[in-house]
């Protein structure tokens, strides 16, 4: 009970923070939702892409977060900040790249999810005013989440979640004020949405910017020495996140698929119903994050210190905790269908159906998805990258696309029957990943194999 507790006072944080987060996505809906199906589907088939930038961006900062927790882990600050050097190079880049491409070929990325939709053109031109808009947050959240993941895989998980409230706060009130056009401002609709997510978003970098230089963790790097990179640990880093980035590519690829398919079958009543159900869901969805940081900090830091059979008495004790907190959250998700009149009230009553429906499917695999990331991140506490592209790269690609192309086209299902159906997949993925961990691959000092050596450039 007392490792569980330990477990809890790192979980709370990240939760609240993953929690206080979402709220942001909840409010961005609620306020387009008054702006009527359409308006709401443009905002929210751009933020498929932003989800798909999400993913890339997190991959990144669980690459890097291997080798930070258990540099903190071993006490080796020097390992800690040519970690973080990496991570804000690396996230600085795929930024750059994203926004031009954002930038050159909106309507093209847009469309690409809307192919048989009904109301293909008017998302469309919605969602090409939103995301003109919202690449500019891309350099922005970048930093946010690489000084935000350090502090997280150093155990210091409160300060994320104080700037995240704050930024929060700042969202929320833009979005009222530029949505309608409140206090005397003029009414801009999704585009006010956008401009109120960058002014959130550049005030939480400058925020997290503020505060690391301030306290100065051990990872803290002044900017002119930012690009003093040890070589070996980099190549370590990229070696790791290489397998990584195409396990959660691949899987972002996967949703982004399926959401494409089920935008095909209707209007802007099924793109609208089912963003509003993740907007909820994504609440919830706050358990993965605090499954991953609790292992991570935990486990990655006992394998730094070589204790390796504690981190896999510690890891097995996480798993199990990880199903009963799936269950809880499943739970309380099932009911939160009672807020869909309530938060989506301006959406038509067949939106509406489609999100309740989506909300109940969720529900139902929300424990065998917390105890998956609990897999994920045992694996990924020890640096086994591997084991996330056996489970994600070949179930996905050999086993759920093709049932998902073969349902689509030789049945009439709906598009919440086709989740339902082909997230059967996961349970194989549970099998895979546990197979994969028996090998115990990830039972490995990373901060000892990359404390010696390397030259600096």
């Amino acid at each position: 009970m007392s490792f569980y507790k330990t477990a809890i006072a790192l979980a709370v944080p990240v939760m609240l923070q993953t929690l206080v987060q979402n709220l942001v996505s909840l409010i961005d809906n609620f306020m387009v939702a008054g702006l009527g199906d359409v308006k709401m589907s443009g905002v929210n088939v751009t933020n498929q892409i932003m989800f798909v930038l999400f993913v890339a961006y997190n991959t990144l900062a669980m690459a890097s977060g291997m080798f930070m927790s258990q540099f903190n882990g071993a006490k080796n600050p020097d390992g800690m900040r040519h970690t973080f050097r990496f991570k804000i190079l690396s996230t600085a880049l795929l930024s750059a790249v994203a926004t031009t491409v954002c930038a050159l070929f909106p309507s093209v990325l847009i469309g690409g999810l809307l192919q048989g939709n009904s109301a293909r053109e008017a998302i469309i031109g919605e969602g090409t005013k939103y995301l003109g808009i919202i690449l500019f947050t891309f350099f922005p959240m970048g930093i946010a989440m690489s000084i935000g993941s350090a502090f997280r895989e150093i155990g210091k998980v409160r300060p994320p979640l104080v700037i995240s409230v704050i930024a929060t706060l700042i969202n929320t009130f833009l979005n009222w004020v530029l949505i309608y056009g409140n206090l005397g401002a003029p009414r801009l609709e999704v585009q006010g949405a956008a401009y109120a997510t960058l002014a959130a978003r550049t005030a939480e970098a400058l925020m997290f910017i503020a505060y690391m230089a301030w306290t100065k963790p051990d990872f803290y790097v002044r900017l002119r020495a930012l690009l003093k990179v040890n070589v070996r640990i980099a190549a370590g880093i990229l070696r790791k996140s290489g397998i990584i980035f195409l396990t959660e590519m691949t899987w972002a690829g996967t949703e982004t698929v399926m959401t494409a398919v089920f935008n095909g079958r209707g209007g802007a009543e099924v793109v609208s119903g089912m963003s509003a159900g993740w907007a909820i869901a994504n609440i919830f969805f706050l358990a993965f994050g605090a499954v991953h940081t609790s292992t991570g900090v935990i486990v990655g830091g006992t394998l730094g210190r070589n204790e390796l059979d504690l981190a896999r008495t510690q890891a097995r004790w996480l798993r199990t905790g990880s199903i009963f907190l799936g269950l809880a959250v499943a739970a309380v998700e099932a009911t939160s269908v009672l807020l869909i009149p309530i938060v989506f009230g301006n959406l038509s009553i067949d939106a509406q159906t489609v999100t309740t429906h989506f909300l109940w499917v969720i529900s139902f695999y929300m424990p065998t998805w917390t105890f998956i990331n609990a897999q994920f991140a045992t694996a990924r506490s020890g640096g086994d990258a591997i084991m996330g592209a056996w489970v994600d790269v070949t179930v996905n690609l050999a086993v759920l696309i093709p049932l998902l192309f073969l349902l689509a086209r030789l049945t009439a299902f709906d598009p919440i029957t086709l989740f339902a159906l082909v997230k059967t997949t996961d349970f194989l993925k549970v099998a895979v990943a546990a197979w994969q961990l028996r090998k115990e691959r990830w039972v490995r000092n990373l901060a000892a194999a990359h404390a010696e050596g390397g030259e600096q450039a």
